[in-house]
């Protein structure tokens, strides 16, 4: 076969890449303008939670039944589908009247994210074969996720201030459309491979509703109480719902997610490893954004811009993954990068004080971080797809996204019960003034060691990983499906 032209690879790329940035942005741009949300729609604290967690839930539930669709009906086809649905959620989040209007359009738009990033993500494992050319291509994933959190973050507060709130979402509905456009053209037709013995829809209804479950029993922990009724019960009923799809896919005839694809040991330890990589990075940039503007009296803006160098490393370095891979291995790489993950949430956690400054406290460690997340990321990816069939490539994307996604929630739900506990009762009770930012820096401290932990225990469990030896064809053989 002739070598594929490179134009339309590298067109494909930059759109996906796009597509990534603009998923993690709006997690983002949202967060930063909940309180003027609050102040225009009259909502209470818990009415404002939903507005974020309705789409934690729809987006963590569905991205593994997105992944399977994909596969079935055609990546390109539920990649646009999920950009409409994304866009036209977004608009009405913009015209919402109320509360309850803006929590709905915030559940569609994370139904709409699902069924996007999982395609986007397949159709960049199709694009590009396993091998150095894979490596680049999540590296570019991992670096506009990167730059989308500190995008999202200074974005948000921008257009919140100049614009108002419902600027943030009409934002949405112009990137989509942006995006939707060039794709139309880059990414052509494709057919879905049949699905044999039907749809699994008894595996489809008892995961989807079971990650749910689980996603709102997390991200409501926070608020109702680790042993609350509402938290166990609604834990419980993912739980039974999970292991009630696992039933269920031993007996399918077409199940939604194969027995055999999970009983793959570098698989499970990938995806694990994957989830343990968000729990320990994704509240990281909460609480530093948090410590900036609680402790050290930054604006929002400035908590937001304080994580941009941070993002400017992680797009030097993320393109560079492929090679640190091809030089030392994936397993040493994401050792490499779980040990940097663990030193350098380490040195942030010891570093922070109530009276310091940027430049003595985040700066630094936060430079190392950069280094470390986009190896993580970059080798957990890789590996958790490596064994991935052609026609498995949105089930592998819908399984490693669901792994991140639920590390996200986990992580950030985890680390900001240990840094209220810690705090204690000290902000509840009006103390101002030094006994209040010693208070809340102990908290804060104490979450980044919790999360220092964390990447340890991966960078131990990385050691164990080992995929299959395959023989990858080279790049220059290999036809551009796209």
């Amino acid at each position: 076969m002739t070598a594929p032209p490179p134009v339309p690879r590298r067109g494909a790329l930059a759109l996906l890449a796009s597509t990534q940035l603009l998923l993690i942005m709006d997690t983002a741009i949202v967060n930063v303008a909940l309180p003027s949300v609050g102040e225009d729609l009259g909502s209470g604290s818990r009415g404002l939670s939903w507005v974020a967690n309705a789409y934690l839930i729809t987006f963590g539930g569905l991205l593994l039944l997105g992944g399977r669709v994909a596969d079935l009906l055609g990546h390109r086809r539920v990649f646009l589908g999920g950009l409409g649905l994304l866009a036209v959620a977004s608009a009405a989040g913009g015209l919402a009247p109320g509360a309850d209007a803006l929590v709905a359009a915030r559940a569609a738009q994370g139904v709409g994210a699902a069924l996007a990033a999982a395609a986007a993500f397949a159709l960049l494992l199709l694009l590009f074969p396993h091998g150095p050319a894979r490596h680049r291509a999540l590296g570019a994933f991992a670096a506009m996720g990167g730059l989308g959190g500190v995008l999202g973050t200074v974005l948000g507060g921008v257009l919140t201030d100049v614009l108002g709130w419902r600027a943030t979402f009409w934002l949405n509905v112009l990137l989509a459309a942006a995006l939707a456009v060039p794709a139309l053209r880059i990414l052509a037709p494709r057919t879905a491979a049949a699905p044999r013995g039907g749809f699994d829809l008894a595996g489809a209804l008892t995961a989807t509703a079971g990650l749910g479950l689980v996603a709102h029993a997390l991200v409501g922990a926070a608020e109702a109480g680790w042993l609350s009724a509402r938290t166990l019960g609604a834990g419980g009923a993912g739980l039974a719902l999970l292991l009630a799809f696992a039933a269920v896919e031993t007996r399918a005839a077409a199940p939604l997610v194969p027995p055999a694809v999970l009983a793959r040991p570098a698989l499970r330890l990938a995806n694990v490893l994957a989830a343990l990589a968000q729990t320990a990075l994704f509240p990281m940039f909460f609480l530093v954004s948090l410590y900036l503007q609680s402790v050290l009296g930054y604006a929002p803006l400035g908590g937001g811009l304080g994580l941009l160098p941070l993002s400017l490393v992680v797009v030097a370095v993320a393109p560079q993954a492929g090679r640190i891979i091809f030089r030392v291995g994936l397993h040493r790489a994401m050792t490499l990068g779980f040990v940097l993950l663990c030193a350098g949430t380490l040195w942030l956690a010891l570093a922070l004080t109530p009276d310091g400054t940027f430049a003595s406290t985040v700066l630094a460690p936060s430079l190392l971080l950069g280094a470390a997340l986009p190896l993580v990321m970059v080798t957990t990816n890789v590996a958790a797809t490596a064994e991935a069939a052609p026609e498995e490539t949105g089930l592998a994307s819908g399984l490693v996204n669901t792994s991140q996604q639920f590390g996200s929630v986990l992580g950030l739900a985890v680390l900001v019960a240990v840094a209220a506990a810690r705090t204690g009762d000290t902000t509840r009770t009006g103390a101002a003034g030094a006994a209040r930012a010693a208070a809340e820096t102990a908290g804060f401290r104490a979450a980044l060691l919790t999360g220092a932990a964390l990447a340890a225990l991966a960078a131990l469990l990385s050691v164990r990983l080992h995929l299959p030896e395959r023989a990858a064809a080279p790049e220059d053989r290999m036809p551009d499906p796209y």
